[in-house]
Order: C-alpha cells, then sequence, then structure tokens
C-alpha cells in the first residue's frame, strides 16, 4: 500500500462516532511507532518485541473492525473497511502511512 492510498483511506472513515475513529488512530500510532522500534531493535531484542508489536496490530485490525460494524449498524457507508482488505501486512502499512502524515499534518 503506497502512501496516497493509505491516506485516502484514512480520510474515508468518517463518522459520528468520534471516540471508534479515534481509537482506530490511536491503535494506528502505537502499532507504528512499535513498529519502527522492532525495526531498530538488534535481532535478540526483537524476538522479546514480537508479542507485543503482535498485539498492538491485532488491535487495530480490531479497532477498525468494531468501527466498521458501528457503522454499518447505524446505516453509515462503510466502503473504506474494503479499501483496507485482510492482509495483515497491508494494515500495518496503512498505520505507519497514517502516523507518519499525522506527524507531517503536525508542523
Amino acid at each position: 500500500m503506497n502512501h496516497e492510498a493509505a491516506i485516502a483511506i484514512f480520510a474515508k472513515v468518517q463518522t459520528k462516532e468520534l471516540r471508534l475513529r479515534f481509537d482506530v488512530i490511536l491503535c494506528a500510532v502505537r502499532y507504528a511507532r512499535l513498529r519502527t522500534d522492532w525495526r531498530l531493535a538488534p535481532l535478540n531484542e526483537r524476538r522479546v518485541m514480537d508479542a507485543g508489536r503482535r498485539a498492538a496490530h491485532n488491535a487495530r485490525i480490531g479497532a477498525i473492525n468494531i468501527l466498521s460494524g458501528a457503522r454499518v449498524h447505524a446505516g453509515e457507508n462503510t466502503t473504506w473497511r474494503k479499501d483496507f482488505g485482510d492482509d495483515r501486512q497491508e494494515i500495518g502499512a496503512c498505520a505507519c502511512h497514517v502516523h507518519a502524515h499525522l506527524g507531517i499534518e503536525a508542523r
């Protein structure tokens, strides 16, 4: 997933459920931070970090699914969920793009 595609998906995630949207964003930022820390860590430390990184990734996917389910229940558009797909690597890459985008926006 490239940066433009990830930000396009991120922009589509609009809802009245602001807390759920915030959770999706917060989980993306947390996962992206852990992924960066993992990349910079020595190999022996990466093994220790794997479980936490995997848990953060699962939390990210869970937050996406919870928001999508709430939007379906409210009769709102959920086409963005299909754009995420089910590929864990792509969902993780999207989190990193969102994290970078938010950092650049904040300057």
